[in-house]
């Protein structure tokens, strides 16, 4: 069986992919004890965002990123089993394509998503302690402020 995976973009207002989104935010979750949000949080910070996704074979989404009108990544997810394809890499060059400077925040206890960030050449910014609900701290992670934001992680994929 072959393997077909297409970039999709999903325009704020709908909920076009929300529900395995929101699926795909919760498996990744309960295994990483990361992506932590509720529901309805989840849902309309969602609703109110450009998300990129990657979807295989017609229906499956294995990769998303919401980001908001600013370059702000709300939610960067890549299914397990897809990871080390470049996936993740991608969603951020799409996100590059449209943005100055990109930013987003990680819990600092992330390692995966902090070694991913600092690979693309994000920069931490600043700590911030008990930014999420539960508690959690996190690091606030910028990336580019110049023109060549879009060539640099252009370049990156294509290693």
């Amino acid at each position: 069986m072959s393997v077909n995976i297409d970039s999709r973009v999903v325009e704020p207002g709908s909920d076009e992919f929300v529900d395995s989104a929101w699926e795909l935010k919760e498996t990744i979750s309960q295994a990483e004890g990361v992506l932590k949000q509720r529901r309805n949080f989840f849902v309309d910070a969602y609703r109110r965002s450009t998300v990129h996704c990657y979807v295989r074979n017609g229906t499956e989404l294995v990769g998303f990123a919401a980001v908001r009108r600013d370059g702000y990544i709300l939610f960067l997810a890549v299914s397990p089993d897809c990871r080390g394809e470049g996936i993740g890499k991608r969603l951020v060059a799409q996100v590059a394509e449209d943005h100055r400077s990109i930013t987003c925040h990680a819990r600092t206890t992330n390692e995966n998503a902090l070694q991913f960030y600092e690979h693309l050449g994000f920069e931490i910014k600043r700590r911030i302690d008990n930014y999420y609900e539960d508690g959690g701290d996190a690091y606030y992670l910028k990336l580019g402020s110049s023109a060549g934001l879009s060539d640099r992680i252009s370049e990156l994929i294509r290693r």
